[in-house]
């Protein structure tokens, strides 16, 4: 388990919580999990009046890509009620960034 702290965490800790739970409905499609049991969101700002999130994907051509930034974004608008840009990371994604990283055999390794 690789569990990232964001910088929220420090400087919002009341809204990381609240950040954390949202993201949790947004699910991977392909994969049946959500972007947080994944591991995807590397980073969590608030930046003045503005949210900032950076996630990864499990692939470089994740055909779900567009949707997962969408669906993440308006999550966290929402929660927030504050613009939110949500940006893509330049990390490759490996399983030990997810929650459990023995939960899952997707028979890739």
């Amino acid at each position: 388990m690789n569990k990232t702290t964001w910088k929220i965490t420090e400087t919002h800790p009341r809204l990381a919580q609240k950040v954390e739970d949202c993201l949790r409905k947004v699910m991977d499609p392909e994969l049946g999990m959500n972007v947080i049991e994944l591991g995807l969101i590397r980073e969590v700002i608030i930046e003045g009046v503005q949210a900032h999130v950076t996630m990864i994907f499990t692939s470089p051509f994740c055909p779900y890509a567009p949707r997962l930034l969408a669906a993440c974004r308006t999550q966290v608008e929402q929660t927030l009620t504050m613009p939110t840009r949500i940006s893509v990371g330049k990390e490759v994604w490996d399983r030990t960034f997810m929650e459990e990283d023995d939960a899952v055999d997707w028979g890739l390794y």
